[in-house]
Order: structure tokens, then sequence, then C-alpha cells
């Protein structure tokens, strides 16, 4: 009780101080006009690769046009749908000379994939576009289990994504509204990767099958609005930045179809003030609060809660070397309330021609909210919950280079702490229950990685890309008597290895091949130290420039012929190919 009393106190003076500043500084330009700073970008992954993982954050040489192949990001989840810049088109052709883009491509498994945006207002001042993005399929799959008798499961998808952005830059201050809406449909077609004898027990339960009901579609809703004002670089002593936003994400079904899903509503604050102390130097606090609320069927299934990060900081740039010292307050009230602190520090230093040492060490919160949980596995069960993720440490070590002309490499390792780390495992329900909604199992987790990447690229000719990663992980839980129970990193990979090879032999074409691999991966608790199926994967892009107004590509998934899951029970794709155009206009 004192602890959710002291966790309202510091939330409380918080936003006061956010509100009297921001009143004080511009309450005569603001008009109520404030907007976010955030933007929501027209492009997700498409079709075929809806559940593959996001690429590692590095510098690059040159993007490859159309990139939609699965590459890995250790320690995380993987997040299914991943927002693209949005100028980014289909082909090599140069965005900014036009405003506008249209790209539309279809293939095999009817998988459809569009984009469509324009830049309304594009000038220093003002900017003011609109997009909207598809991504569908609706094919019929082979579970890789043998017991299955190659038995087919349609595999439906139908994902979309709408908003707007605007922009305005005045002499002090930037200005930034936004909105978007996104609709997502997609039945649960996953099976518990374990035969099932009978379903006799459940006769009288009015059985869709024995592994439940794998046709329905779920359809899940989001909403979102922002606003925010942030003070130009230079422009005052005393700098800002000030985010508001909402959210309201619905579930049309909760674990089944007789049961109206939960809805939620999320509302964020994020307040930073920061100022000058010395030459190159800064300090500043940074304050991020979010608060849920929810409206489901059973008052008792679901209650209110903040969840809050408090971040001061000290930073100096050096010339050749940078510094970051700072730490993360981080907190949340309801079931499960917490507070836990996380370091916040970083330094890099140039140690030669083009080579750096870098070294970082921070932490988070994750709100493992029903958005945020869709977000990373939209097949998670429909009324997941549980205690936040605290990210105790995130620290990361390392040496990158571009030593030579074209030749750039990076050797990493790192080590993460988690309470209540994300995992999902098969769940195996049955009657008229969502066959196989992942469940949420929240260990606690320590994670070493250490890898490498490296890339090369002569000329304009031809690029070539490796990476590398090794995790180990330690996973623990407490049995009823408090000792500690071991167990695997469920889901998450041993060994990610990814290559790419981009070759452009005329200036128009450009010819792709892109290499994922990811073996270790066990299925669950249920089953001891059974892995599933190594991903292996390699994908072909083609794309060729017409003229600067129209483009075509071509894309070739799964060339191995490979039978493989993203996550226990959920068969991917298999040989698929995609032709499509663009235009920029």
């Amino acid at each position: 009780m004192k602890t959710t009393k002291y966790i309202k106190a510091i939330c409380a003076i918080t936003f006061v101080l956010a509100s009297f500043h921001a009143n004080a500084q511009e309450e005569a330009n603001l008009n109520r006009e404030m907007t976010l700073e955030r933007e929501y970008d027209p492009t997700v992954q498409d079709a075929n690769k809806v559940n593959s993982l996001p690429k590692v954050k590095e510098p690059e040489i040159r993007k490859i046009p159309i990139d939609y192949s699965a590459t890995t990001i250790p320690g995380f989840p993987a997040k299914e749908v991943t927002l693209l810049p949005s100028g980014n088109v289909a082909t090599a052709m140069e965005y900014n000379k036009r405003r506008g883009y249209l790209n539309f491509g279809a293939g095999n498994y009817t998988n459809l994939s569009g984009d469509v945006g324009y830049h309304i207002l594009s000038t220093p001042k003002d900017q003011l576009n609109i997009f909207f993005s598809h991504r569908s399929s609706n094919g019929k799959i082979k579970y890789v289990q043998e017991w299955m008798d190659d038995e087919k499961i349609k595999a439906k998808l139908n994902d979309n994504l709408g908003g707007i952005n605007f922009r305005h830059v005045f002499d002090r201050h930037t200005l930034t509204l936004g909105g978007h809406y996104g609709y997502s449909a997609f039945n649960y077609f996953g099976i518990y990767p374990s035969p099932i004898v009978s379903g006799d027990e459940h006769e009288g339960d009015d059985l869709v099958s024995p592994y439940g009901d794998r046709e329905t579609n779920q359809t899940h809703q989001s909403f979102g609005a922002n606003l925010g004002l942030a003070t130009n670089p230079g422009a005052t002593n005393l700098g800002y930045k000030i985010d508001l936003s909402y959210t309201n994400f619905s579930q049309k079904y909760a674990y089944q179809k007789a049961i109206d899903g939960v809805t939620e509503n999320s509302l964020q604050g994020t307040v930073d003030f920061f100022a000058p102390v010395a030459t190159s130097q800064q300090v500043g606090v940074r304050a991020n609060m979010n608060y849920f609320f929810y409206s489901s069927p059973l008052d008792s299934a679901y209650n209110n809660y903040l969840v809050g990060t408090i971040s001061p900081y000290y930073q100096v740039e050096g010339g050749r070397w940078h510094l970051l010292l700072g730490a993360h307050i981080m907190f949340n009230t309801g079931d499960f309330d917490m507070i836990r602190v996380a370091p916040n520090v970083a330094f890099d230093v140039e140690i030669g021609d083009k080579t750096q040492f870098y070294a970082k060490a921070g932490g988070h919160v994750r709100n493992n909210s029903l958005f945020e949980l869709s977000r990373v596995n939209r097949y998670a069960n429909p009324w997941s919950t549980g205690p936040k993720s605290y990210n105790l440490l995130d620290a990361m070590v390392g040496i990158k280079s571009g030593v030579a002309p074209g030749f750039w490499f990076d050797v990493f390792g790192g080590y993460q702490i988690t309470d209540y780390n994300c995992f999902f495992i098969p769940t195996g329900l049955y009657g008229r229950d969502f066959g196989q909604a992942m469940t949420l199992f929240m260990p606690d987790a320590k994670h070493f990685l250490f890898g490498a990447s490296l890339k090369y690229a002569y000329q304009n000719l031809f690029e070539v890309g490796l990476k590398g990663v090794y995790n180990n992980w330690k996973v623990t839980t407490e049995d009823a008597e408090g000792n500690e129970v071991e167990h695997k990193a469920y889901g998450a990979p041993g060994f990610e290895f990814a290559a790419n090879f981009t070759l452009r032999p005329i200036e128009k074409l450009t010819l792709a091949l892109d290499y994922n691999l990811q073996t270790g991966r066990y299925i669950g608790p249920a089953f001891g130290d059974e892995k599933m199926k190594n991903l292996n994967d390699l994908n072909f892009t083609g794309t060729y420039a017409i003229n600067d107004t129209f483009g075509l590509y071509v894309k070739l998934n799964n060339l191995l012929f490979q039978k493989y899951e993203l996550y226990a029970g959920y068969p991917m794709q298999g040989f698929n190919l995609m032709g499509g155009f663009n235009i920029n206009f």
C-alpha cells in the first residue's frame, strides 16, 4: 500500500510540473494544438512474412529495395508488424522527386500487398501526409508434424493500416499532430504440437474439432491520436519535448466466440526537459507515464493500472568521445505493483581511423498491454495478462569500424537481465475455444549474447553482408516450495545467422539473395528438450526501374522448400512468389 501511494505521488508531481512548464512557455501560441512527434508510417511486412523478425539496427551501406526477408534481433520476441519509413517504395527509383507513391503486388497463397500515400504538404516548415497499407493472405498451409498426415489449414490474414501526419515548424518550436486506424483479421490456425489422442471427453461441449476452433476470424482494431510540442535545437536555453497520445485497442472475441473481447484504452504522456550546463554538456530529465483502463465482459478480469519511468541524465559531447550518465526509475501500479531501477549509461570513443569502441548499459519496462502483445504475437491468448517485464540490465560492448573503403564490421557482446521475461508457449485448447492461442510464460531470464557482423560493397556493383549471433539463456521460475526450476528460452534461437548478397548488373536492375538460419529453438515446458525445426530460409528479390515513375519487382520466398514454424504449432508458407509494380507520382 505504501508503494502504491509513493508511486501515485511521483506521478502527480511529474504531471503537474510538466503542465505548468508547458503553459508558461507557450500558452499564447499553442491554442490547444499540441501534437506528437511520433509518425505512423505507411507500410508493413508482406503477408508471407508477417511473423518474421525485424532487422538488427546497424549502419547500412545501402538499403536493398523492397526487403521483406526475415532477420533477427537478439533477446526480443518477433515483431509481427514492422513499420517502414513513409518514403520506402518497391523499386530503386528516387522518391524525393515525387510526392505520391503506389505499389501493389500479388502472389500464390492469395498473398496481396499494397501501399499508397501522398505528401500533401512538403516544405521545410509544413509537412502533411496521408497513407494506407494492406497485407492479406488466404492460402492453405501444411502442418510440419508428420502425425498430421499432410493436413492443410487455411491461414487467413487481413492487415490494414491508415493514417495522417502533420508537422509545422515555428521559429522556436515544432508542432506535430497524427492519427491512425488499424484493422487486422486472422484465424488461430495453429495446433498443439503433440498428438491429441481423443476429444471424446468433450463430446457434450459442441466440439468444433479436437484442436478447437481454427476457422473463426479474430479481429483486432486500433485507433490512435497524438499531439506534441518540442523546442527547436538551439532556440531556447531550456529545451523540452512534450508528447501526448491516446490508443483504443479492441478484440472481437475473447478465448471463444461466445464471449466478447476486451477493449483496452491507454493514455500516454512523455515529458523531456533538458538544458546546457557548460560547453558541450547537458542535463535533463525524462518522464513517461502510461495509464491503461479496460472494458471487459468480466469486470474482474482486468484492473486499471499505470506504468511509468523517470530518467534523469547527464551527457557530454567530447568531440571524439561521448558520455551519458543516468538512471531509469521504473514502476507500475495495480496488480503485481513494483518499483525497479536500471542504469542509463553509454560511452563511445574513436580509437582509430573510422573505428569506434562503444559500451552501454540500459533498461526498460514493457507494459505487456494487450495492444503491445498483439504487435509482438497476434496469436497470443486474447486474454493474456500478467506482470510487467522489467529489463534491469541491457548491456552491450563492442567495436565497429569502416577501416577500408566499402568494408564495415561490428564485433559485439551483450548481457541482459529481465524479471518476468515474455515467452510464448503452446496452449492446447478444446471445444469451442480458439484452438492454439499462445500462452504467455513469464519467468526471470538472464541472456548472454556474442556476435559479429560485416559488410562489403564494391562501388555500386554488388554488396555482401554476413551476421552471426550466439545466444545463451538462463531461464528460471520458483516452485511451490521456493526452489529454483530451470527452463529453456522457449521459441528463442540459440544461434542465428543471416547473409545477403545484392548485385546490380545494370543501372536499373537489382538482384538480391537473403538467407536466414535459426537453430536451437525449444517448444515449451510440456515438451522437455524437444526442439522446433530449424528455420532455414532463402529468398530472392529482383527489381527493375523502368524510369523515374514506373518500376516492377518479383519476390521468391522459401527457395529451399522448407517446412518450418515461427511459433510452435504455426507453420509458415512453403515456396511462394509475388510480383508487383510501383508508381511514383
